[in-house]
């Protein structure tokens, strides 16, 4: 590999699109550091990766949910790294809409592990890259935090407070030289997805991870994927809400 890049900690590595993530920035010359809780999976992952492109692999675990814990694990990894040039953040819950409805516990678990951990974990990525005046952060919301629907208007108001944060974040960071990507994919074929019905555009997490990698590089803010979700998403906000409110979607 003829170009060596800073390290790169990703957070939620055992996802389908942070997987994706990862393959792409070790192409691009990138070790890298794998974090989430199943300590087997980080394993198996980080013998493909280094198979597969040759660069160095860090793995750790942490608990999402356990915020006093984060700093901890970031400095531990920030340790065995040296650096950090970015940070990605791909935790999160789908959760189970129609149980959220009548159970407490399941509302709390979907906004606990798609806005709360992802901020406390943001907080702490942006307080390391603030002070070092450069790198980056691409963070994962999703299409179903620009509208709230019916179907699932607890991970999407996740998801939509995720994005806002992102942007409030993306405007503070930006005086420092550091970007943040907010990325925002409809439904990829991964285990979150495994056994839905009728899912649009259902896209390829390689693709989706590749085109993530591509924005990040041409400096976006944020990038739909796949990229016709900007429009369909467009045409979603824009009908009023007197009629949207009586739809099934």
């Amino acid at each position: 590999m003829s170009v060596t890049r800073d390290p790169v900690l990703i957070l939620g590595a055992t996802s389908g699109i942070a997987r994706a993530i990862s393959l792409q920035l070790a192409k691009r010359g990138h070790s890298i550091f794998l974090a989430a809780r199943d300590e087997d999976e980080l394993t198996r992952l980080a013998s493909d990766l280094t198979v597969r492109t040759g660069v160095t692999v860090w793995t750790g675990t942490f608990d999402a949910e356990d915020y006093g814990s984060h700093q901890v694990f970031f400095d531990k990894a920030l340790a065995q790294a040296g650096a950090f040039e970015g940070v990605v953040i791909a935790t999160g819950y789908l959760g189970d809409q129609n149980k959220a409805r009548e159970n407490w516990d399941e509302t709390h678990a979907i906004l606990n592990r798609n806005f709360v951990s992802a901020a406390s974990l943001l907080h702490v990525a942006a307080k390391y890259l603030e002070l070092k005046k450069s790198g980056w952060i691409i963070a994962l919301s999703s299409v179903a935090g620009d509208r709230g629907r019916m179907s699932n208007y607890v991970y999407g108001s996740a998801k939509g407070g995720l994005s806002v944060f992102l942007q409030g974040l993306r405007a503070r960071l930006q005086k420092s030289g550091v970007r943040v990507l907010t990325v925002k994919p409809g439904p990829v074929d991964t285990a979150m997805t495994f056994g839905m019905e009728k899912l649009p555009l259902l896209a390829d997490p390689e693709k989706v991870g590749a085109s993530i990698v591509k924005a990040l590089v041409k400096g976006n803010d944020i990038v739909y994927v796949p990229g016709p979700w900007r429009i369909i998403m467009f045409i979603l906000r824009s009908v009023p809400e007197k009629i949207f409110k009586k739809t099934s979607l």
